[in-house]
């Protein structure tokens, strides 16, 4: 908390001082953002529905059951849901503990987090365009050997 307190007053500060040196600028970069954001915000809004949806709708006790147990089957389930889901870390976090509290172990949402945020399935078309097929698929297959393995290393460091 007080480190969260410690950065909004920094970008504070920060932005006051950009707008003294040239408030042109700022005015634009803010109009920039603000934009931005308000483009965000549906899409945004839908994935906290479905999540908040996901998880009223499944039972804590079906949570637990597939991801509480550390099963080599919930592992690789919730990791593969990871690699081909989208969400931004902002959101990604909350879920990850929502997860934790309806009964997933810490290794499951540990393997969950670390794809979603190193595998790239649906961003995949985007890539090869950019950089290859080869590359996107040996980026994303290492990622995702890599995030189980962080995964699993951060299970039993945390459990």
């Amino acid at each position: 908390m007080f480190f969260n307190v410690i950065l909004y007053l920094l970008a504070a500060a920060a932005l006051c001082i950009s707008f003294r040196r040239d408030r042109q600028k700022t005015k634009k970069a803010l109009a920039i953002a603000w934009n931005s954001f308000r483009n965000l915000i549906p899409s945004m809004l839908g994935i906290i529905g479905l999540i908040g949806l996901m998880l009223a709708l499944v039972p804590r006790e079906v949570i637990a059951g597939f991801f509480g147990n550390n099963s080599p089957a919930g592992i690789l389930l919730i990791s593969l849901a990871g690699a081909v889901t989208l969400m931004p870390a902002f959101i990604a976090f909350p879920l990850a503990a929502s997860l934790l509290q309806s009964g997933a172990s810490v290794m499951a949402v540990a393997c969950f987090i670390t794809t979603l945020l190193m595998v790239g399935i649906i961003t995949a078309p985007m890539e090869v365009n950019f950089f290859g097929k080869k590359f996107t698929f040996w980026r994303n297959a290492i990622g995702f050997v890599l995030a189980l393995v962080i995964g699993g290393v951060m299970g039993v460091i945390l459990q």
